[in-house]
């Protein structure tokens, strides 16, 4: 328990800590981990550096998200679209997602983290998948962080498998098209049972959403940063809620 409540934040940087509203705390965050391969090549380094690098960070961002009580954390690990990346470098983040789940979980079970993923996850290797299923499996009744790793994603591909299943079901007279809602179609959505993001973050300086939860962002906040991932810890963090609670959310109404 001891390495979840020590919160690396410095000294200087505890007042951000205590600046933050524990009733204003984003119920959802979900984070484009991006820059791991910019961040290796900065430091002449190998793209599977930053990608390991990045796991350190993943560490803290747990870390924190569990100490201010944040309920699910969404992070995007790997795309539909990642698999045109060289097959050296999917491998190594596939042996990097084994390795962090085999050595991780025990800690994270511990700490009431959940482990839940998203995305078309049979397409991934079988030795990916045992872990996977064994994470599921022991942090199933865990009741803080849920922690939603999305893994073979595509916001797009997730949309159309929903659109497919519902016509399934009205061709089968299951449901009348006229029953068709905004909250029928999320549950056909992997987020199903999963609130919205409240905030998305995404460090390494790009302003795009790449294809992630393009139903589920409707009314996100957004907070960007020119930060690599592997950079990314709990200062960042702590900046980016305060930021989040600085907002005047209204839901495309007037205030």
């Amino acid at each position: 328990m001891g390495f979840f409540k020590n919160l690396f934040i410095k000294e200087d940087r505890r007042t951000d800590l205590e600046k933050i509203d524990p009733e204003k705390i984003p119920k959802h965050i979900a984070i484009i981990m991006d820059g791991n391969g910019r961040w290796a090549k900065k430091r002449s380094l190998p793209r599977s550096a930053g990608h390991k690098a990045g796991v350190e960070a993943l560490r803290e961002v747990i870390k924190t998200c569990s100490n201010l009580n944040v309920q699910y954390l969404t992070l995007y690990a790997f795309s539909t679209e990642n698999w045109k990346r060289p097959e050296e470098e999917v491998s190594a983040l596939m042996n990097l997602l084994v390795y962090y789940l085999r050595n991780e979980i025990q800690e994270l079970n511990e700490n009431n983290v959940r482990i839940n993923t998203l995305g078309d996850i049979n397409k991934l290797p079988n030795t990916a998948l045992i872990e996977i299923e064994a994470a599921q499996k022991l942090t199933r009744n865990n009741t803080g962080l849920t922690v939603n790793i999305a893994l073979n994603y595509g916001g797009r591909l997730e949309i159309i498998n929903a659109v497919k299943s519902i016509c399934i079901k009205v061709i089968n007279k299951e449901i009348e098209v006229d029953q068709i809602d905004e909250r029928y179609f999320s549950d056909h959505l992997y987020t199903k049972n999963v609130p919205d993001p409240d905030l998305v973050i995404r460090p390494s300086g790009e302003l795009r959403i790449s294809n992630f939860l393009l139903w589920q962002i409707a009314y996100s906040e957004f907070w960007f940063s020119k930060i690599f991932w592997p950079d990314f810890n709990g200062e960042y963090l702590v900046e980016a809620i305060l930021d989040y609670q600085g907002r005047d959310r209204r839901y495309g109404g007037a205030k």
